[in-house]
């Protein structure tokens, strides 16, 4: 029977971190803008009101896409 080689256990890497720490800070920017517009779109007819929310409610997932394929394979493409 033949022993398999000693593997050495792979170097953490700060990239999932430092992404999380980053996706934290973009989701609470996003959060102050939004709260920004809050006042403004409520002065809006429910019927505009609406598909506002729903579109902002949904938008903060598209400029995290390239941050979380960053953090899982260390490019930004």
């Amino acid at each position: 029977m033949t022993e398999l080689p000693a593997q050495t256990p792979p170097e953490p890497k700060l990239r999932k971190p430092l992404g999380v720490i980053l996706m934290i800070a973009l989701i609470a920017l996003y959060v102050l803008i939004v709260t920004a517009l809050s006042d403004p779109i409520s002065t809006l007819p429910i019927m505009v009101q609406t598909p506002i929310w729903i579109a902002l409610g949904i938008a903060w997932i598209f400029p995290l896409k390239p941050l979380v394929r960053w953090i899982e394979v260390g490019r930004w493409s």
